[in-house]
């Protein structure tokens, strides 16, 4: 499987990140043990993911994601809940 997935930090001015693995467990133990440079220095949720059989459909929703702003907005408003659950 593919996933494509957000994570959320919970800070006051939270960060959110959205990226594509294919195995996800793995990759956000890797975001939290600061192995990529744009994540480091937070401690992150995953708040949401999406499961993909093929790895370009899971691309594709990535890019979406990621390069389309109102793609974007209606998955926060999707996620809302679950973002401020980070904080309680």
């Amino acid at each position: 499987m593919h996933y494509v997935y957000v994570l959320a930090t919970d800070e006051m001015e939270r960060k959110i990140y959205i990226g594509y693995t294919d195995d996800l467990q793995q990759r956000i133990n890797g975001h939290n043990s600061n192995d990529t440079d744009y994540t480091s220095g937070h401690e992150w949720y995953l708040v949401y993911y999406e499961s993909y059989k093929n790895e370009e459909d899971a691309k594709e929703r990535e890019k979406q994601l990621k390069q389309d702003g109102r793609s974007k907005y209606w998955l926060k408003q999707r996620i809302e809940e679950s973002l401020d659950d980070i904080t309680k």
